[in-house]
């Protein structure tokens, strides 16, 4: 048999096996074992040395003519293959639009923020701004500008993270009301203020106690501000945070910022002043501390004393979240637990 029947041959074989064929895979191999280095055409052309001269251009043209057909019946081949395998796919991973869609879980405000969003709203509604500083603070602001000299006893109360002799974490947010005091324009108007934000001291951690936790203060300067003024203000803050029905009292205290200083204590609310556990029997439960702007502070800040005055107080969201919600131990607001968290979801 002559070169030129034996390539009429392995054509013929080659497109029968092409047909047969069911994968692309299948078609690389069929390629291969034609077309390859080591294929069936190659081995064939190797018998040219033996074809007469005239004869080579034929044959050359017959094994062109076979390459190029035996290619395009691959290419076409492999191409409906792909297209069916594409297809197969396609109606594999169809989406069925009609399914309903996988729900989303939102999150949600956490408990300290909404309690701190629900004292701000408050305090907005009755003009008060809305001011916020810097955490780390100078000694001066943080102690002696709210009447804590060196060395004062007072400072003991407040065990402090220092970052140098003269800036620490502050421990309170009263620095704020400092700094604002000093910049006030009363020709302007009043200085009504609360100051939210997180503060640092050297506690040990346990059920009641944090080494970083809340405070909002508040703060109102003018003129004929009295102590009315401050209970007024405080039982409008005890009924917003747990319920109309709560009363308020004053006790005498001590603060080196105010004088008169007092604790703030709120009827239970879980007995209503009867006495139960949370209020260990007495109906009362402390909540915060106030009392008048003391003198030394407004004139600290160039405020004449004899002119203006006001009053002042500073609570704990934290304690309130507890109290409120009766919370045992305030490291569960920290721990971003889920199953914790959840439970105070905002109504509406």
């Amino acid at each position: 048999m002559g070169i030129e029947e034996q390539l009429t041959g392995v054509l013929a074989r080659a497109v029968t096996d092409i047909d047969s064929a069911d994968s692309v895979k299948e078609i690389e191999a069929i390629r291969v074992s034609y077309l390859g280095k080591k294929g069936e055409i190659t081995s064939i052309l190797k018998g040219m040395k033996d074809v007469s001269p005239q004869q080579r251009p034929v044959i050359g043209k017959k094994a062109n003519e076979v390459r190029d057909e035996l290619t395009a019946v691959l290419t076409q081949k492999k191409e409906r293959l792909e297209k069916e395998s594409l297809q197969k796919q396609l109606e594999a991973e169809t989406i069925d639009v009609t399914l309903p869609g996988r729900q989303v879980k939102k999150g949600q405000t956490h408990v300290l923020t909404q309690i701190m969003e629900d004292i701000e709203d408050l305090f907005l509604g009755m003009g008060y701004q809305i001011i916020e500083g810097n955490e780390v603070e100078s000694d001066y602001y943080n102690f002696e500008r709210v009447n804590l000299p060196q060395n004062h006893p007072a400072r003991d109360m407040q065990d402090t993270f220092y970052i140098t002799p003269d800036v620490l974490l502050r421990t309170h947010t009263s620095p704020i009301q400092a700094r604002t005091l000093e910049n006030h324009d009363f020709s302007e108007g009043p200085l009504k203020m609360i100051s939210p934000g997180k503060v640092y001291r050297r506690d040990t951690d346990d059920a009641t106690h944090s080494h970083q936790f809340h405070q909002i203060e508040g703060m109102v300067i003018d003129e004929n501000i009295t102590m009315a003024d401050l209970k007024g203000t405080l039982e409008l803050l005890a009924k917003k945070m747990f319920g109309e029905e709560r009363e308020i009292r004053l006790r005498p205290s001590y603060f080196p910022f105010t004088e008169p200083s007092v604790e703030v204590d709120v009827s239970c609310f879980k007995c209503g002043g009867e006495g139960c556990n949370v209020c260990k029997k007495t109906g009362w439960i402390e909540i915060l501390g106030a009392g008048m702007t003391h003198p030394n502070v407004l004139e600290m800040s160039g405020v004449d004393s004899s002119k203006y005055g006001g009053f002042a107080f500073g609570l704990g969201p934290d304690r309130i979240a507890m109290l409120k919600y009766g919370v045992d131990d305030i490291r569960h607001f920290y721990l971003n637990d889920q199953r914790f968290l959840t439970q105070f979801k905002r109504k509406g």
